[in-house]
């Protein structure tokens, strides 16, 4: 027993050695690339993954085959839900990436001003849904149909975001989020402020981490994402989000999502998934252009890299994040990522009027939309309202007043120019 003690001993002090000596390496660039291919035949075979280790059983074709599976009534969706699959709305080109859908958000005041989510009749007002501010676009059958009252007079569409790269947005120490932040306001001449939000990480009961995904940050880990969204988007409940939103017409118990044959639910796969999806990469020609190279030194010049910060390092390999729950492994840490954004939350005039997650003062607030992949986007902003990144800049407001201020006192060939560097994203 002495000697086995002494071996294992021995072996975690190597393994922390080891794990120290990886620390110490200067970082790398993390690896970029549209490398999901959506394929309807043998889904995942022609993709490529950043290099993240996969369980035992799994691959990274498995994960994505399970992100693009679609559900029906008894495979858990509903009785609420938005898309009978993750890739129905992460789909533009690949697997992953942001799309063209929104979703409705609502809500109400009460009498001291407070956000309310919104109560909904359903079933001929036999039964509500409450509790949460998203409101569902369709349904398994007639009686679970959702229709927002008038009552209900903060409305709200928020798109779709991209979860390509979201493995290191997850590796990003908490401090380096409050580093950004704390630096900003010396940056702006105090007026951008950036704000970072606690959250309960699902997967760590008891814990929390600050948020860094969804438009109003409500969420903290990439596990934490997925399985909120399987219940909100899907409606298919699971162990994070074991309870459904309602039980008209409803076929199946809860939880829905159960593990397979090698132990792994769902959700396990499209966190597998996201995590080992590369980042997205700019157009290398067209940033190499005089004209995307002026456009990059002004948009720096008049201050837009203030929240849309263009490098950000992750964490160190071993690092301990999302309450313990997650160690940062070697394909994810210690890199540098190239997002245009701050995953901070921020008044620049779009805000509307919801909180989530965070206190009162988020209610006007969204997450700094990172601008990674931005060249397949056709509409900008949290609405997808913009039609032109002229439109997208022009409609920032708030914290972001002086940088609109100096974009339109720009000759319009600089102008031009800082949307042909915007364009190479």
């Amino acid at each position: 027993m002495h000697r086995k003690t002494s071996f294992l001993s021995a072996l975690v002090g190597i393994l922390v050695i080891a794990l120290a000596l990886i620390a110490q390496q200067p970082p790398v660039e993390a690896p970029a690339g549209f490398d999901t291919p959506t394929l309807v035949d043998n889904p995942g075979s022609q993709s490529i993954s950043n290099g993240l280790p996969e369980p035992p059983g799994d691959t990274f074709a498995l994960d994505q085959q399970q992100f693009e599976r679609r559900h029906d009534p008894n495979s858990g969706l509903g009785p609420v839900f938005n898309a009978t699959s993750c890739v129905e709305c992460h789909q533009n080109g690949v697997t992953g990436t942001a799309s063209q859908f929104t979703e409705l958000r609502a809500g109400h005041k009460d009498a001291n001003g407070n956000f309310v989510n919104p109560t909904i009749l359903i079933n001929d007002g036999a039964n509500t849904i409450s509790g949460r501010s998203i409101v569902n676009d369709r349904s398994i059958c007639a009686n679970a149909q959702e229709h927002l009252p008038a009552t209900e007079d903060i409305r709200a569409l928020r798109a779709v975001l991209n979860t390509l790269g979201d493995g290191f947005v997850e590796a990003i120490d908490d401090e380096t989020l409050l580093d950004i932040a704390a630096k900003q306001p010396h940056q702006s001449d105090g007026l951008i402020h950036g704000e970072a939000i606690e959250i309960p990480v699902l997967e760590a009961p008891g814990q929390t981490r600050i948020g860094r995904f969804g438009w109003k940050d409500q969420q903290p880990t990439v596990l934490s994402f997925v399985a909120d969204a399987y219940l909100n988007e899907m409606g298919v409940t699971n162990r994070l989000r074991p309870k459904d939103t309602t039980s008209v017409c409803k076929v199946t118990s809860d939880p829905e999502d159960l593990p397979d044959n090698i132990g792994l639910a769902d959700i396990d796969h499209f966190a597998q998934f996201v995590r080992a999806t590369k980042v997205p990469p700019r157009d290398a020609i067209l940033a190499a252009t005089d004209d995307a190279q002026t456009g990059e030194r002004l948009f720096r010049v008049i201050g837009c890299n203030v929240c849309h910060v263009e490098t950000i390092r992750t964490a160190h390999v071993g690092t301990p994040i999302n309450g313990g729950a997650f160690i940062v492994p070697a394909a994810l840490g210690d890199k540098i990522i190239h997002p245009f954004g701050d995953f901070l939350l921020h008044d620049v005039g779009t805000g509307d009027g919801i909180v989530q997650a965070g206190p009162p003062d988020t209610a006007n607030k969204l997450r700094t939309a990172p601008l990674w992949g931005l060249r397949i986007k056709s509409r900008f902003m949290h609405d997808l309202a913009s039609l032109t990144l002229e439109d997208a800049i022009r409609g920032h407001n708030g914290e972001a007043e002086g940088v609109v201020t100096l974009f339109s006192g720009m000759a319009p060939d600089s102008q031009q120019q800082l949307i042909t560097f915007l364009k190479s994203l």
